[in-house]
């Protein structure tokens, strides 16, 4: 089978997945990570004939912990690494990571996660010094010298936040804080061994998470990513390219990213990120995008372009404004700027997000490069039988959700809506409401959407108690975690059933899955 003939396999067959944040499965040490709670989950997804697995952004997070607003567009967060593996390579004993504290099964605590994990993994570091293991010294090396591009920058970055107490970047000394040339020198001289420390745990990340990738391959699953469209203004991108970003002398954001007033929110939704310029981008052929696109491709199969509207036209907010209500439209890169990315990468697996205010310039950017849109079942009824979210309005190039990370569950919103729109839901679905998060995914599998997504608590029947996200509240979120025993067998069993039904899986697609993907390897750094 030549190049072609996969791409038309894989362009054209039938797909569903769930949607599960690494932080959100099980494990001994307060978070979800690279270790054996991924392993289960992916093996539940086979089990349950499930080809796809969507992530959220795996980026180190901070104050308000959402992956949409990491310290970087390229690194991994270190919360996500998994002590256990660590011991096995002799880096860590079990009594390195002995918590003195308890930490909960079904939730994050992400303060007392980062505190216990920061300590645990210093001790690791220190033992990778010591270690006489070459092997393993040569493949940090090896993976510092792949990543030089953007891992000396954020080393120096977040060795410089602990330095100043966590502090935004703008608020440190202005030599550094502008990055005078002096001033990078002595600091990276100075801070040398914290720096060190933080590539070394970008190497751990990236050796694991290549594992879990190998693993999920292995399994017949592809791996679907997600991309934000902005990048936080306190991230150590903005810091080492200033130029890139509409900022005034001092690095503060001119004008910020956000929404109009939408369904989430009636004054909008003020992000706060920065905006790019895009002339300076266009100048030098989109490079940065480039490098973080393919830095992306290199972790998973596919990705979810987040707010994907932004590339025709983007809402622009003054940086002084205190909602979002006040902003502009102002037009973005459009075509040019993903034919020329298509050119430097190739083909670009990409599913935009197409969700909000939705116009004629944003449908025919995505058509142009012939990018699957979104709908969401959520949506679906708030209005007549037109509603393009209704499932008789689909179309086959696109990805079907009950759901999203920002929705409530299925029971959760089916709970809080007024009695005249829940009659419209049981007209449409044959129903009479109860179970609805089966019945809602059950009309999508069945549509003719390529591919469908649910969120795992649609699948396990929670309600809104396991809400992982609410947009606009600056606290509370990213916190829900499921239990090892939630991933039975009959919900796997009813959930391949549907799916075989519904012509998105056969026994031994798995198989046809690898022969599919002979060009990845899985080897370690």
């Amino acid at each position: 089978m030549n190049a072609s003939e996969r791409q038309a396999l894989k362009t054209s067959e039938r797909q569903s997945g769930i949607l599960c944040h690494l932080t959100c499965m099980p494990s001994r040490f307060g978070i979800g990570d690279m270790g054996a709670g991924v392993r289960q989950f992916l093996d539940f997804l086979q089990d349950a004939g499930q080809t796809l697995w969507q992530i959220l952004p795996l980026g180190p997070t901070g104050y308000g912990n959402s992956p949409y607003q990491p310290f970087s567009a390229f690194a991994g967060s270190p919360l996500l690494i998994d002590l256990e593996q660590l011991v096995t390579e002799g880096l860590l004993n079990e009594d390195d990571f002995a918590p003195s504290f308890s930490l909960p099964a079904d939730e994050v605590l992400y303060d007392k996660v980062r505190e216990f994990k920061d300590l645990a993994l210093r001790r690791s570091y220190q033992n990778f010094l010591d270690s006489r293991s070459e092997s393993l010294k040569r493949a940090q090396k090896a993976f510092e010298e792949r990543n030089d591009f953007w891992l000396e920058d954020f080393g120096l970055f977040m060795a410089l936040k602990r330095h100043f107490d966590d502090a935004v970047w703008t608020d440190w000394d202005r030599d550094i804080a502008l990055r005078e040339h002096r001033a990078l020198a002595y600091w990276r001289e100075r801070l040398n061994k914290e720096v060190d420390y933080q590539k070394y745990l970008q190497f751990l990340f990236d050796r694991q998470w290549r594992r879990v990738r190998a693993y999920a391959h292995e399994r017949g699953i592809e791996i679907l990513g997600d991309v934000p469209i902005f990048v936080g203004h306190d991230s150590a991108d903005v810091w080492s390219h200033r130029e890139l970003f509409r900022l005034d002398e001092d690095g503060s954001p001119t004008v910020v990213a956000g929404v109009p007033p939408d369904y989430f929110s009636p004054t909008g939704q003020l992000w706060g990120n920065p905006h790019y310029r895009w002339d300076v981008m266009r100048g030098n052929s989109y490079a940065w995008w480039a490098s973080r696109l393919a830095s992306t491709f290199s972790r998973v199969d596919k990705i979810r372009m987040d707010h994907f509207r932004g590339f025709a036209g983007y809402w622009e907010i003054p940086a002084d404004a205190e909602t979002a209500a006040s902003g502009r439209w102002v037009r973005g890169p459009g075509a040019h700027f993903f034919q020329t990315l298509k050119e430097e990468l190739g083909e670009l697996p990409i599913i935009a997000e197409d969700l909000g205010v939705i116009t004629k310039d944003v449908e025919e950017l995505r058509k142009a490069f012939g990018f699957p849109g979104m709908k969401v079942l959520q949506f679906a009824f708030g209005s007549d039988a037109t509603n393009t979210a209704l499932p008789h309005n689909y179309v086959p190039n696109m990805v079907a959700y009950t759901g999203t990370h920002d929705n409530d569950t299925s029971l959760g919103w089916y709970d809080s809506l007024d009695e005249e729109t829940k009659h419209k839901v049981r007209v449409y679905t044959g129903t009479d409401g109860s179970n609805i998060n089966w019945t809602l995914m059950r009309l999508a599998m069945i549509s003719v959407a390529k591919i469908v997504i649910f969120p795992l608590q649609d699948v396990l029947g929670l309600g809104t108690e396991a809400r992982l996200n609410v947009p606009g509240k600056p606290q509370g979120n990213w916190t829900w975690r499921y239990r090892a025993e939630n991933l039975d067998e009959g919900i796997a069993e009813t959930l391949r059933e549907l799916s075989a039904a519904s012509g998105r899986w056969i026994n031994g697609k798995e198989e046809e899955r690898r022969r599919l993907f002979p060009e990845i390897s899985y080897a370690e750094p």
